[in-house]
Parts: C-alpha cells; sequence; structure tokens
C-alpha cells in the first residue's frame, strides 16, 4: 500500500490496541503501543530510500528483504527496542506485540497488491501478488479516514476500528470475487491463454490485464466485466545473440528483467549505436507503455548509456540517456 495507507494503519492499530488492558491500564505503555504500532507499520518500507542511489536498486530490492521473514521478526525487535530505551516505564512485552502486529499488517496488505512483497524469503524468492487491492484503495483510506475522526468526537477507538476492519474483511472479500469474474470473462474471450495478470485501479470496476498466451501478448482492460483488447503483440523470445547478451549484463536491464514477468522488446539500429527497449505490458496508460528498460550500445557492444523506471513521454526518456541537453 501507500505511505499514507501504511499511516492510518498503524494509527487505526494504535486505537485497536486501547481494547488491551495493559495498555488501556497503563499511560507510558499506551504512548508506547501508539508510537510502536505506526513505527512498525512503516519500517518495512525503508527500502524506498534505495531511490536515492538509482532505480535498478530499488526495482530489484523494494519489497524484499525487508519484507522477509527474518525482517517481520527483527524489526519489532528493533523498534520496541529503540522505544522502550527512551520510555522505559512501559511494558516491554505489550508494546512488542503490537508492534509485531503492525509489522505483519503492514506486509500482509502488501501482499494483496499487484506490485507485492518477497515475503516468503528467504525459503523463496517469488513475488507473492494477489492483485487485488490498488496500491492506493480510495475505499480502504477512506474508512481509516472516518474511524480516526470518530475517534476525535469521542468515540471508542478500539470498537470503532474494529468495526471498520469487518467491513474492509467484507471489501476484500468483494473484491475477489470481482477479480474472479473479469478472469472468467477473459478466459471465455481469449484462447490458448498460459497465463493472466490482473492488475486493480483507482477505480472500483476497473482492471489492467496482461495476457500471455501461447502466441500472443494480449493487453486489454476490463470494465465492468467487459473485457476491452488495446493491443495484440506477437510473442518473441529473447534471441540469443551477442547483442542481447551484452544487454542483459546492465544493471538496469538485469533489474527489469528481475521484476517484469510480462514484456515485450524492441531494437533500433543507429549509425553508431544500438538501442534495446524493454516494455513491460502490465501499466499501459493513455495509449502509452510507462514502465521501460533501454540500453544503448556502441558498435563493439559495450554499454553507453541505460534506464529503468517510468517515463510518461520520450522526451523525458532521452533526457534520461543522456542524448539531450536537460
Amino acid at each position: 500500500m501507500d505511505t499514507g495507507t501504511h499511516v492510518v494503519m498503524g494509527l487505526a492499530l494504535g486505537g485497536i490496541a486501547t481494547i488491551d488492558p495493559t495498555v488501556s491500564a497503563h499511560p507510558a505503555t499506551a504512548q508506547a503501543v501508539m508510537l510502536g504500532a505506526i513505527i512498525g507499520s512503516q519500517a518495512p518500507d525503508l527500502d524506498t530510500i534505495l531511490k536515492l542511489r538509482n532505480n535498478a536498486q530499488y526495482i530489484r530490492n523494494h519489497r524484499g528483504i525487508t519484507h522477509s521473514i527474518p525482517a517481520i521478526i527483527l524489526w519489532p525487535l528493533l523498534i520496541s527496542g529503540i522505544i522502550h530505551y527512551f520510555l522505559p516505564n512501559a511494558n516491554f512485552f505489550h508494546l512488542w506485540i503490537w508492534t509485531f502486529i503492525g509489522v505483519i499488517l503492514h506486509v500482509f496488505v502488501d501482499i494483496f497488491n499487484a506490485y507485492g512483497t518477497q515475503a516468503l524469503r528467504p525459503f523463496s524468492k517469488k513475488w507473492v501478488a494477489l492483485g487485488v487491492i490498488n496500491t492506493f484503495d480510495p475505499f480502504i483510506f477512506f474508512m481509516h479516514i472516518v474511524g480516526i475522526l470518530l475517534w476525535g468526537y469521542g468515540a471508542h477507538p478500539g470498537y470503532t476500528f474494529l468495526t471498520i476492519y469487518l467491513i474492509l474483511i467484507g471489501y476484500y472479500i468483494l473484491r475477489f470475487s470481482q477479480r474472479r469474474k473479469v478472469a472468467n470473462a477473459v478466459n471465455e474471450k481469449i484462447e490458448n491463454i498460459e497465463e493472466i495478470i490482473i492488475s486493480p485501479t483507482l477505480r472500483f470496476n476497473q482492471w489492467h490485464i496482461a495476457v500471455t498466451t501461447d502466441r500472443y501478448f494480449y493487453v486489454a482492460r476490463s470494465v465492468n466485466n467487459e473485457i476491452v483488447i488495446h493491443d495484440t503483440f506477437e510473442k518473441c523470445p529473447l534471441p540469443e545473440s551477442p547483442l542481447f547478451n551484452a544487454a542483459k549484463k546492465d544493471k538496469n536491464v538485469s533489474a527489469f528483467l528481475s521484476f517484469s514477468p510480462v514484456y515485450r522488446w524492441e531494437v533500433d539500429d543507429y549509425d553508431d549505436h544500438y538501442e534495446v527497449r524493454f516494455i513491460d505490458l502490465r501499466y499501459r496508460s493513455k495509449g502509452y507503455y510507462p514502465f521501460v528498460a533501454v540500453v544503448q550500445l556502441d558498435a563493439q557492444l559495450e554499454i553507453v548509456s541505460s534506464y529503468t523506471g517510468w517515463i510518461f513521454s520520450e522526451e523525458k526518456l532521452r533526457k534520461k540517456l543522456e542524448l539531450i541537453p536537460n
């Protein structure tokens, strides 16, 4: 989920913790638990700082080790230990419990996005992505804001947020049902399907769809369970050639290929260099595919420049590749 949603979830968890008799009866513990719940609900996204290094590191590692099983164990211990150092009168065990729940909740809700997490590490590096809830879901965020407002007007925070979370459980079940209907509609429209990737959008009844068949990639959209196919691309595996072998050694291309499950590729041969482009088919927006990896190689197949990430115009891409002045 997005940072804002994780913040309000941390506040909600701190509110639910007031049902814990030890928390409600001890002000220092209540203060520590609120801090633990909020910080714990944010901690796994510490890897966002990798963006400051480069996109390749971010793409390859975001929601990876920081969302793994060892991290889920270590985050609560680290956060609780720091908070307890500054609030030594707080009950450490209850502080740890609610911080642990905050970390678990963060990783758990991220699994329902299309991006997913590597939550099974170190046992598996597979991305667990259920593709049911958008990274920012307006309804989920709105329900948390309602709970915070009711809390501010004097409602009991614990029972208020428990009620809201029961509603949200029903909402998740509804989203699973909707996604299943979309998948069934795709299977009725397209033959010889090998894989369907369905991603939620901000709109309740609209979904992005990328389909792999034995011969083609289909890029589609579901609107009220009606499947609209936007693009069809012939399925072409990566060639075994010196050019592509050199391109795949680039850090940006390597990160892209480790992350993207469905993409197509293009090659442009210029007078003094080659350009190889990899295009993720999951994120079509207004007729454009913004998530790409591009590498340029000279005549000797040495890498000249490269980029991976989100680009919404060719001009900006050229700037990233340093072909025109910034």
